[in-house]
């Protein structure tokens, strides 16, 4: 069983009609039927859907990297590839906050609207989630406990919080040590391998027979209680966000695809959309993980063994998307309080966001709590992240997309790599035909 072309047409009808009834419905917002048509039918689809997916998240994580791990076969190459990893994720992502803060200075979202500061919506967050709340915990996370928490002390506390950091760092030993016993835990590999054969029916099982409809009822309700009327007021912040997500979709990732992975951005884009239209409609790298896993070993032809280790690091590790709405969203509180960021608090938000992003959940809404430790980190009021609180379910569909096809590009760009130096791609002799290479 396999994600079809059919599937990802259905997804995209249910997020287009979740769009246009969850629009209608915000104009009646008030009225007591679409509370509980909100309630009851799209929120229920939503969260249904939701938990399908995260149901199977950790097993999918745990299982995909150390069949990674074993399938690399050599823990050297295993570091190097870690090693490239890292750095891909890393700098694309000091990239996508450096170009948001571009965007922002130059389009200048929050100029002539300080009254936003006032509003009920401040006083509100300042009040509720600044009091020993999440933010707060997420301010005193140093680097250095950031690192320590990799290594979990305790592996099923980690799987019961979905810490996919914990989970992957014993997912790597486990691999590493199926590799150094070699044929005596060959009745251990494949047992790995039909459990995942296991798993990855159930995931698509769960696309198949429930995708469009959890994908409607989430999409319906996030427009039924923030609609396009949330946009009117934050127009110009909500289009800096978007702005910076397509730039960088599409210059920075087009470029990578296109120059180092040696593939068609087009063919990129066809390939991955039905992994990026669930992202679009669950706001959670975690969640469309089982998907995104799937789409790139079976569409991007990317091998398992890449796969498996790069892009579930990336669900954890790459957030561009989330970096993005972080960048714009600090310019733009710093010019609604008046404030001019100087060189050096704009090379301070880079560099935290760049770190923050490393043990972030991959869960809907996460990057507001990111975004609190980086508006303390120069001086700005965190309290003011009640403005953006409307839209920012309407920006997180968007940018989750954006991290995971991050994910893949970098995926892909490492499988490249490892071909060419396994001697199965040759410059000048070689070359990619939907994916698979073709030697002239």
């Amino acid at each position: 069983m396999k994600i079809g072309n059919k599937l990802t047409i259905y997804i995209v009808i249910a997020l287009i009609a979740g769009i246009a009834v969850g629009s209608i419905f915000n104009t009646m917002a008030d009225a007591a039927w679409v509370q509980w048509i909100d309630q009851y039918i799209f929120n229920v689809l939503g969260q249904i859907f939701l938990n399908l997916i995260f149901m199977v998240v950790v097993p999918v994580v745990f299982i995909s990297i150390v069949l990674g791990v074993v399938s690399v076969g050599d823990p050297k190459t295993l570091g190097v590839i870690g090693i490239k990893t890292m750095m891909f994720y890393l700098a694309t992502t000091a990239i996508a906050i450096s170009l948001a803060i571009g965007v922002a200075l130059i389009l200048q979202p929050g100029e002539g609207q300080a009254d936003l500061l006032n509003t009920e919506e401040v006083s509100e967050y300042r009040s509720t989630e600044l009091e020993g709340g999440d933010t707060e915990l997420a301010m005193q996370t140093t680097f250095d406990q950031t690192l320590i928490n990799i290594i979990p002390d305790n592996l099923f506390m980690a799987m019961a919080d979905q810490n996919m950091l914990q989970i992957i760092a014993f997912a790597i030993f486990i691999g590493v040590g199926l590799i150094a016993v070699k044929e005596k835990a060959s009745g251990i590999v494949k047992l790995f391998e039909q459990a995942n054969e296991v798993i990855m029916w159930i995931v698509l099982a769960i696309m198949k027979y429930f995708a469009a409809l959890g994908a409607f009822g989430l999409v319906a309700t996030a427009f039924t209680q923030a609609g396009f009327g949330a946009i009117q007021q934050l127009g110009m912040y909500f289009i800096c966000v978007l702005l910076a997500l397509f730039i960088h979709f599409a210059v920075v990732y087009g470029s990578v695809v296109q120059f180092l992975g040696k593939k068609s951005f087009v063919w990129f884009i066809k390939m991955f959309a039905p992994a990026m239209s669930v992202a679009f409609s669950t706001s959670s790298s975690s969640a469309v993980l089982p998907v995104s896993l799937e789409t790139a070993q079976n569409k991007l032809g990317i091998r398992k063994s890449i796969s498996s280790f790069v892009q579930p690091l990336g669900a954890t590790v790459n957030m561009d998307g989330t970096a993005i709405m972080q960048g714009v969203a600090t310019v733009f509180i710093a010019q609604l309080s008046g404030i001019d960021l100087t060189i050096g608090q704009m090379v301070t938000v880079v560099i935290i966001a760049t770190i923050a992003s490393i043990g972030t959940a991959g869960v809907p809404g996460v990057g507001l709590v990111m975004l609190a430790m980086v508006l303390t980190a120069v001086g700005l009021d965190p309290a003011a992240i009640g403005i953006i609180i409307g839209i920012d379910r309407l920006l997180d569909m968007t940018r989750t997309a954006v991290n995971i096809s991050g994910d893949a590009t970098i995926a892909l760009v490492i499988d490249h790599q490892q071909n060419v130096k396994e001697g199965k791609f040759i410059k000048g002799k070689s070359k990619y035909v939907d994916g698979k290479i073709v030697n002239k």
